[in-house]
């Protein structure tokens, strides 16, 4: 493994800057419009990246076959993924976005389950736990219309995220992975973008309405969020063993509670804060064990892999 500090240092990048991603998207959907501020993140992370890998000297070069699959991918997990957790939290608080998300990782071992890949025991009871927690956390707060509407689109981002893991690993994506997470930033952007235009959410924006405070966070999660998060996580990919990297799965929704708690005065009910529990501990059983257990390639879609390589 590389240096110890370098190590700390890049996975406390991911554990904080991931984590607060959600408090950003909160502060920013307050009086910007959700599909167009995070579709012009994209679009602008994916265009920066893209230019700073070609000073560097790498080709950006794809063939139609992964810019396909590019395309495909960043509209599972950034368009239905991020886009609608964006939209989500004009309804929701976003601790409880955060922690619908952090239901990812047993959702894709569910998925595995089903398609027949070898998962243990431990692992597969790990997720009939996090499942009943995530139900605490969705079915008692889809009473009211906004909120009812908020959770499920949560949900669908949650379920998208978990499709593009799972069948990421069987696109013919870029080998580079900052050349594939800048054409799937491109691709997921414009979608949003697309979005909007269709919705009419573009031809009502007034951005006289737009706050510093909001345009603040949106900076930050284009800067932080998406570029220099994702370097620390592209790097820990590379020099840190997995089953290390991938603990970033059950921190992240930690740190989006507390953040919330402490800067929205977001409360937590009892049973959404038992719900939250069992998802946190079921995705640190669940990643345990799968770190415990060796794993051909082809299961590339449990917790970890492809669904990670773009932050929130």
């Amino acid at each position: 493994m590389a240096a110890r500090w370098k190590f700390l240092t890049a996975l406390w990048t991911v554990y904080l800057l991931w984590g607060s991603t959600y408090l950003a998207i909160k502060i920013s959907v307050r009086t910007l419009p959700a599909l167009l501020s995070a579709g012009s993140r994209f679009l602008f992370a994916g265009a920066l990246l893209a230019l700073v890998l070609s000073l560097r000297g790498r080709s950006v070069r794809v063939t139609r076959r992964e810019l396909a699959a590019s395309a495909l991918f960043g509209l599972a997990l950034l368009t239905f993924g991020v886009g609608m957790i964006t939209l989500a939290e004009t309804r929701i608080d976003s601790s409880i976005a955060a922690m619908i998300i952090g239901s990812v990782p047993l959702q894709v071992i569910l998925l595995r389950t089903l398609a027949r890949d070898r998962v243990a025991l431990a692992t597969r009871l790990s997720v009939g736990v996090g499942l009943a927690g995530l139900a605490l956390i969705v079915v008692p707060g889809g009473g009211t219309g906004g909120t009812a509407w908020g959770l499920a689109l949560a949900l669908g981002a949650s379920v998208s995220w978990s499709l593009g893991s799972f069948f990421g690993h069987r696109l013919p994506l870029p080998r580079d992975p900052f050349v594939a997470t800048a054409w799937e930033m491109l691709a997921g952007g414009a979608f949003l973008c697309a979005l909007a235009l269709a919705t009419g959410e573009a031809s009502t924006t007034e951005p006289s309405t737009f706050t510093l405070e909001s345009a603040a966070a949106w900076l930050y999660l284009l800067v932080v969020g998406s570029l220099i998060g994702f370097t620390a996580y592209a790097w820990l990919l590379r020099n840190a063993p997995i089953s290390k990297v991938v603990t970033h799965q059950y921190v992240n929704p930690l740190v989006a509670i507390i953040l919330g708690a402490a800067l929205l005065g977001e409360e937590l009910t009892l049973a959404t804060g038992f719900g939250a529990a069992l998802i946190v501990g079921s995705v640190f059983v669940a990643v345990r064990q799968e770190g415990s257990t060796t794993r051909p390639p082809e299961s590339a879609g449990a917790p970890g892999t492809p669904a990670d390589q773009t932050a929130a």
